[in-house]
């Protein structure tokens, strides 16, 4: 039977490290430097112990993020999947019980996916390509990695971001963690004093002037 994610709601490389070398702006005297946007994405929820104080620290931030919920997971919490979208965040799709989609075939794959709009993050980043392309639908990767679930370290995670972190990322998160919402929250806090504006992946890709199109894998801005 057909699995469809909750009415509320790259091929792919798993991509470590801090990627492409950043860049340094330099503003003159007097000038007011340009906003340096970024999209933090947080996978595998909602979690009933994490995701809720992590909606209340970016409000009070005043950042916004995306999060690309399970199927299984949001069908047992719909409420803090709506409140994801009531408060401007990005809703996206990350199949319905996290499986492996490479290594299915592309009629499971695109059951495992369901149906809807929402843009999607295949679990680990691995997705065929020819099933990628099908979809209708923009797939979304990330250039920087921060290994949260490895790690499990506020301290470490800060490190990846603080060293990794630029203009027009897509940093990888996930919100299950106590530390990764801990970490979270501290970067953007510290960025946010050096110019640095949060927003969903969509706006990302908007504010860069990135056409977002079906099929295509975006991984940075």
């Amino acid at each position: 039977m057909k699995r469809r994610i909750c009415a509320l709601l790259l091929s792919l490389l798993f991509l470590g490290g801090c990627g492409a070398e950043k860049t340094v702006s330099v503003t003159a005297a007097g000038e007011t430097p340009a906003p340096k946007y970024v999209a933090l994405t947080f996978d595998d929820g909602p979690s009933p112990r994490c995701t809720p104080r992590l909606l209340d620290g970016l409000r009070e931030l005043g950042a916004k993020a995306t999060f690309f919920v399970v199927g299984c997971q949001a069908e047992k919490d719909p409420d803090i999947v709506r409140r994801i979208a009531d408060e401007g965040h990005q809703v996206g799709n990350h199949s319905y019980d996290h499986a492996d989609l490479h290594t299915l075939t592309a009629v499971q794959a695109t059951e495992d996916l369901g149906a809807g709009d929402y843009w999607v993050r295949p679990p680990y980043g691995l997705l065929a390509e020819r099933d990628a392309a099908a979809l209708p639908v923009p797939l979304v990767n990330w250039s920087v990695d921060t290994e949260d679930w490895r790690t499990k370290d506020c301290g470490k995670i800060l490190d990846v971001i603080y060293r990794c972190t630029g203009d027009g990322d897509i940093v990888l998160l996930h919100d299950r963690y106590q530390n990764s919402v801990d970490a979270a929250l501290a970067a953007i806090a510290h960025l946010q004093e050096q110019g640095y504006v949060f927003v969903p992946v969509a706006e990302l890709l908007a504010l860069k002037g990135v056409a977002a199109e079906p099929g295509v894998t975006y991984r940075r801005a």
